[in-house]
Formats: structure tokens, sequence, C-alpha cells
């Protein structure tokens, strides 16, 4: 009887010789969070992203980890943001022009 560590390498010469013909025993399919995508598809960070939709970069990493969901206002700037990124870019742009020739920008964040 092979002892567990025979066993644990013969698997593993398994797993090797699977992988070099191509053969797949799992596939992980990861599905990001609408907010994560959204975010990512207009090559943001948190903290970019959150400022623009007005809310606190901690906000942004609750929706994205999965702990609280958008509502409201928020969601629907995601929908936006998802379906229509140039117009959130276009936005980016204009807030970060207007906020270069103020002292300091409006604070537009929204409680949680």
């Amino acid at each position: 009887m092979p002892s567990d560590m025979e066993k644990f390498q013969n698997d593993l010469l398994e797993s090797v010789k699977q992988m070099r013909t191509g053969q797949v025993s799992r596939t992980t399919h990861v599905v990001l969070p609408e907010s994560a995508e959204a975010r990512a598809n207009l090559g943001l960070s948190q903290q970019s992203f959150a400022s623009l939709l007005g809310v606190s970069p901690r906000t942004v990493q609750d929706w994205e980890q999965g702990r609280r969901a958008p509502t409201g206002a928020a969601k629907t700037l995601l929908w936006v943001a998802a379906e229509h990124p140039e117009v959130l870019r276009e936005l980016a742009a204009t807030y970060n022009t207007k906020s270069e020739t103020t002292d300091s920008p409006p604070d537009r964040r929204l409680e949680r």
C-alpha cells in the first residue's frame, strides 16, 4: 500500500501531465460587482471614483467587497458608468478642471 507521500507525488505528477496536455480539471469564474466593473472600465482608482460619485472611498470599497449595495442615486450613477462610461469620463475631466481653478473643491460626499 503506497504511503501518503507517494500518493501525493503521484497526484502531483498526474496534475502536471494534465496541465501539459491542456486538460483542465477546474475552472474558476470571478464575477465582479457592478461597481467594480464600472470603476475598472473607467480606469479610476477607488478614491477618484468615490470623489466622482460623491461618496466616501470606504463606501466604494464596501460595494466592491459585497458588504453593502448601492441604492438610490448612487445605483443610477453606477448604471450610467457601466452603460455610458464616456459620460462619467467627461464629468471627471470637467470636475478635475474646475477643482484646479478653485482653492478647494466643494465637499460632494454623501453620508453612507
